[in-house]
């Protein structure tokens, strides 16, 4: 089914169905948070009920005219969302960090979160760094994105490439949850989504 004929809920977004590149996308922007980090701000598609299975999408953002210095045009998908939109888990991409010579930041590229506990500061205040890494991507490009999701693992490809781009052996919600999808955006964004596939497996 093509994204244009799927309904979504706005959680703390805006959404609008343009047309870019000559192709139908859902345009997201955070409505609400405008200044929080790794918060329930998606669109979220209706009637879906998420497991395990595969989630693909193409999507591509741009900073939007007052976004602040540190935005990095996040934008990535939501899973497992519960009926509340209190729980969730999230793997999103900072495209401005793709190709940059700062190898702090360059290894920043993606970032596992898992709402609302285990937040991207909460990683870095404890010093762990198993949940972002490096990936070659820019804003104002589609990338593709493919998530494997089996139990509490969630394994990550970009670009349609062989190797993924980030494993996550241990996703904090556990392997019996279960949700919704969502199309994720964080601060200052403006956020593209097309060609969304979800194929459960259980």
């Amino acid at each position: 089914m093509g994204i244009e004929l799927m309904e979504f809920i706005p959680v703390h977004t805006t959404t609008k169905q343009v047309a870019i590149d000559g192709e139908s996308a859902l345009q997201v922007t955070k409505k609400d948070k405008l200044m929080d980090f790794d918060e329930n701000t998606y669109a979220k598609a209706e009637n879906t009920s998420f497991h395990n299975g595969v989630i693909e999408v193409k999507m591509l953002s741009r900073l939007l005219p007052d976004a602040p210095d540190f935005a990095r045009g996040f934008i990535g998908i939501a899973f497992r969302i519960d009926d509340e939109d209190s729980t969730f888990e999230s793997f999103y991409v900072r495209p401005t960090n793709g190709r940059i010579d700062d190898p702090v930041r360059k290894n920043r590229g993606i970032q596992y979160f898992s709402y609302p506990k285990y937040k991207f500061d909460y990683f870095r205040d404890n010093g762990i760094t198993d949940f972002e890494g490096p990936a070659d991507i820019g804003l104002d490009e589609w990338i593709s994105l493919k998530a494997v999701i089996e139990d509490n693992k969630g394994t990550f490809y970009l670009n349609d490439n062989d190797n993924p781009a980030l494993v996550v052996d241990n996703m904090k919600l556990g392997s019996d949850a279960r949700g919704a999808i969502g199309l994720f955006v964080d601060i200052g964004t403006e956020g593209y989504f097309k060609d969304l596939v979800i194929t459960p497996t259980d």
